[in-house]
């Protein structure tokens, strides 16, 4: 599972979808829905917002305004929206750079037009949800496990 702290504009098309499918399985944790991923690192983020589940939905809501501008249709319907703001949360300028290292890197195997697209950038924006602060890698992150999507 990647619950991606970089803005969603810069996933490729797999990416993006991938972000959403594992984004609703967060969801269905959170909210106490499924037995799987219960203990999953990236969820520790989520878990320590005031308000858990807004906050996934917070971050569902912002990849379906990214697949609305690409013409993707994403349902929004299974996103629970309790009409809620959520708080932002912080990340870490050392995970975002990070997280940038391991999608520059997909993007170069898999879609070479994006990776070049965005080549230029060192310090990508985060995901609306997240507001970068100075740090290392999160305390969270398994880098070392490095994941599919």
């Amino acid at each position: 599972m990647r619950i991606w702290s970089l803005h969603p504009r810069y996933l490729d098309r797999q990416g993006l979808v991938a972000c959403w499918r594992e984004a609703l399985l967060a969801q269905a944790v959170l909210a106490g829905r499924t037995r799987g991923y219960t203990r999953h690192p990236q969820l520790e983020r989520f878990r320590t917002h005031p308000h858990p589940v807004d906050a996934i939905c917070a971050y569902l809501e912002s990849v379906a305004v990214e697949a609305d501008a690409r013409g993707y249709r994403f349902d929004r319907a299974r996103i629970r929206l309790s009409g809620a703001a959520a708080e932002i949360i912080e990340v870490t300028e050392g995970q975002l750079v990070l997280e940038w290292s391991h999608l520059m890197a997909k993007l170069t195997d898999r879609s070479p037009k994006d990776a070049a697209r965005w080549s230029h950038l060192a310090m990508p924006e985060p995901h609306p949800l997240f507001r970068a602060v100075p740090g290392p890698v999160a305390a969270w992150e398994r880098a070392g496990a490095v994941e599919e999507s």
